[in-house]
This record gives C-alpha cells, sequence and structure tokens, in this order.
C-alpha cells in the first residue's frame, strides 16, 4: 500500500473542508427558507437532502481522485 503524498493529502482536505461548507451554506439557506415559509417545509427538507448527497458525492469523488494521484 502506498503512503499519500503531501499533494494528495491536501487536495483530499480540500475536498472535504469544500463539502463541509457547502452543506453548511445549504442547511443554513434550508434553515431560512423553513422559517420565511413553516408551510413548504418539508418540500425544503427533500431538496435540501437531495442537494447535501450530491455536494458529499462530488466530495467523494475529489477526495478518491486526489489520494488516486498519490
Amino acid at each position: 500500500m502506498e503512503t499519500i503524498t503531501g499533494i494528495a493529502a491536501i487536495g483530499g482536505g480540500l475536498a472535504a473542508i469544500g463539502a463541509g461548507i457547502g452543506i453548511g451554506r445549504i442547511g443554513g439557506s434550508a434553515l431560512e427558507a423553513m422559517a420565511r415559509q413553516p408551510e413548504l417545509a418539508g418540500k425544503i427538507q427533500t431538496v435540501m437532502l437531495i442537494a447535501a448527497a450530491l455536494v458529499e458525492g462530488v466530495a467523494l469523488f475529489g477526495i478518491v481522485v486526489a489520494m488516486l494521484q498519490g
């Protein structure tokens, strides 16, 4: 098994940080929207979960690519 080089670790870390920021923004915006229109909370939550899953998928792909380069 190969060790992960510095640049690959940095790339993986940036992907993880980017995902954390993206999911945080999605969650914050969803909470704001639910506070403004509580009757749409179910639809907003569904869209929020789908968007968070997509962000997480892209981040995982980025981490895998970074680790393969290392």
